[in-house]
């Protein structure tokens, strides 16, 4: 069972977005302050990329990658929030926050399946 690191990288994700979704929250109860500006976190993609998180083709018949024999690194848990040049935007934050939540939503659903997956490899 060593080096299946989706559960590593689905945690990864569940931090990131509950990151984000306290910034937006931030961002939301600080919509009347007055000169307060929006912020937001480092988009996940690009929190991977500084990690070391690549595509890796483990076996000739797997999907070639474009990271095809790439090692994973561990990747560190801190994430860079940005300040942006905008005031809160409620409309925005609304977005922002339905985005979180179908990434969740995603994030939880493919880590069940692939839970199922294995169960079942197991009990097979």
């Amino acid at each position: 069972m060593s080096g299946i690191y989706l559960f590593d990288l689905a945690s990864m994700q569940a931090r990131h977005l509950a990151v984000r979704q306290a910034t937006i929250a931030g961002n939301v109860a600080n919509a009347n302050t007055p000169d307060y500006k929006a912020r937001d976190v480092t988009p996940f993609a690009q929190v991977l990329a500084r990690a070391g998180y690549e595509m890796a083709q483990t076996a000739s018949a797997h999907v070639d990658g474009a990271g095809a024999g790439t090692r994973v690194q561990e990747a560190r848990d801190g994430w860079d929030v940005l300040e942006t040049a905008s005031a809160v935007t409620l409309e925005q934050e609304l977005l922002k926050a339905g985005t979180v939540a179908r990434e969740h939503s995603l994030n939880t659903g493919i880590v069940k399946a692939f839970d199922r997956m294995l169960k079942l490899a197991v009990k097979g």
